[in-house]
């Protein structure tokens, strides 16, 4: 699969008209940012063949016109302020990676690779990896705490917790390297089983955290600059470097060059 020309802006719809929609699915992003829970719900929606409508997502602070909180209308709609929400139809809001993926398995097109094994040994393999890439203290949440910032502190960080993150960013680096060596073995190019899963899509874009994607993956916009010397910085970690194995960045590629949007469509302005 290939991606939509990256030098097309794509189309954003404010909050309140996405929340009055009664059909369509709608996907929160801030324009020319690859937030990475964002750009993985993207890639899954691919992936499904579900047509997306891009939404913006409303910006932290306070409004410097009129006082308000920005998140304010986001809170109320979805009792929380985090990046994606997804709508569909006029369902209830889904705002947690396992609940965006269900819908998406279940909406896609008929012809779609299954993301969710219908074996339940496979379902099990399968999110569990999801979780320790995805879920509270997995690899995104531990990266995002290395150091004191305000992200951070949204994630708990503390002294205590941001002293052991790196240990456990290394430990799961290695848990997928070796996941990977066994299914190679095996003769499958895939975290589970023999075809793609929700897993592969979800580490190959995850891991751009700690494993910068090239400009034929991630396309370079002016908002994003910052957010690529981060994961180049945290690349660079001696004690990451050491593990990234060229078999993790062959899969890397791959998995998104081949089933994503690639080069990655952001908005913004590109470089």
């Amino acid at each position: 699969m290939k991606g939509i020309n990256n030098l097309e802006s794509p189309e954003f719809i404010g909050l309140d008209e996405a929340a009055d929609m009664k059909s369509g699915t709608r996907v929160t992003f801030i324009p020319g940012l690859q937030a990475l829970y964002a750009e993985a719900l993207k890639n899954i929606c691919f992936v499904k063949q579900i047509p997306l409508i891009r939404v913006l997502h409303p910006m932290m602070g306070t409004d410097k016109e009129t006082g308000e909180d920005r998140q304010a209308e986001l809170y109320e709609l979805t009792s929380q302020t985090s990046l994606p929400i997804m709508l569909h139809n006029d369902e209830r809001p889904r705002n947690v990676w396992i609940e965006q993926l269900a819908l998406a398995e279940q909406i896609g097109s008929d012809d779609s690779p299954n993301l969710i094994p219908d074996s339940f040994e496979l379902r099990l393999e399968m999110f569990g990896l999801c979780s320790i890439i995805l879920a509270e203290d997995g690899l995104v949440w531990n990266a995002r705490i290395l150091s004191d910032n305000p992200l951070a502190r949204k994630y708990g960080y503390s002294e205590q917790a941001s002293a052991s993150a790196l240990a456990k960013i290394v430990e799961v680096i290695n848990l997928i390297n070796e996941r990977l060596e066994a299914q190679e073995k095996r003769g499958s190019p895939y975290l589970v089983g023999n075809s793609v899963t929700a897993a592969d899509i979800y580490w190959a874009t995850m891991c751009m955290i700690i494993l910068p994607a090239s400009a034929e993956i991630m396309s370079r916009t002016e908002q994003n600059k910052g957010m690529l010397m981060w994961f180049e910085s945290n690349s660079k970690i001696p004690e990451i470097a050491n593990v990234l194995s060229k078999r993790i960045e062959e899969h890397h590629f791959k998995i998104l060059s081949t089933y994503c949007e690639t080069p990655a469509v952001l908005g913004g302005d590109l470089i």
